[in-house]
């Protein structure tokens, strides 16, 4: 599937030539936003997204991107694709206000990238980003779920309270 397809849910990404301080404000993105913290996880999501039929942001739990790094992230992200073919997702890691990780996610080929650094820097990095076709945002997205608190939870149970939450979220 190609980057512009993928990133297409995320109406608040930045854009080469737009300022952060325009994107800091903008739409939540309307695909509902599941926090993963695991390929379990992430399989979960995906699972229940292609059998409801809905497109979802998975998000890296915050500042993963920073402690985990993007090397982590892409592989999850890979493997949870390739296991859920059908699923329409965006992936978002998120680096914080790290500059290095935004930096390492960018030259790591992540599609999305969340930062929450300075304004200027973020300007810099969303030309980094536009250039490589990858999105940058400047604020975390509100999330529907976060499956942080199911890590050791088995697929099934995973699968059926993600299934739960997009159900309920319109």
């Amino acid at each position: 599937m190609s980057r512009a397809k993928r990133t297409a849910a995320v109406p608040g990404r930045i854009r080469v030539g737009e300022t952060p301080a325009v994107r800091q404000s903008a739409v939540r993105p309307s695909a509902p936003v599941v926090v993963v913290h695991s390929l379990a996880h992430a399989v979960a999501a995906l699972m229940s997204a292609a059998e409801t039929g809905r497109e979802i942001v998975i998000a890296s739990a915050p500042d993963a991107g920073i402690y985990a790094g993007p090397g982590w992230w892409r592989a999850l992200v890979e493997a949870a694709r390739a296991a859920v073919p059908t699923a329409r997702a965006t992936a978002l890691l998120d680096c914080g206000d790290d500059v290095g990780a935004a930096q390492g996610a960018i030259r790591a080929d992540v599609e999305g990238i969340v930062f929450t650094g300075r304004t200027d820097v973020a300007a810099r990095l969303a030309d980094i980003a536009g250039q490589s076709g990858a999105m940058l945002l400047t604020c975390r997205p509100q999330p529907a779920l976060d499956l942080g608190g199911q890590f050791f939870a088995d697929p099934d149970t995973l699968c059926r309270h993600c299934a739960e939450v997009l159900a309920s979220v319109t």
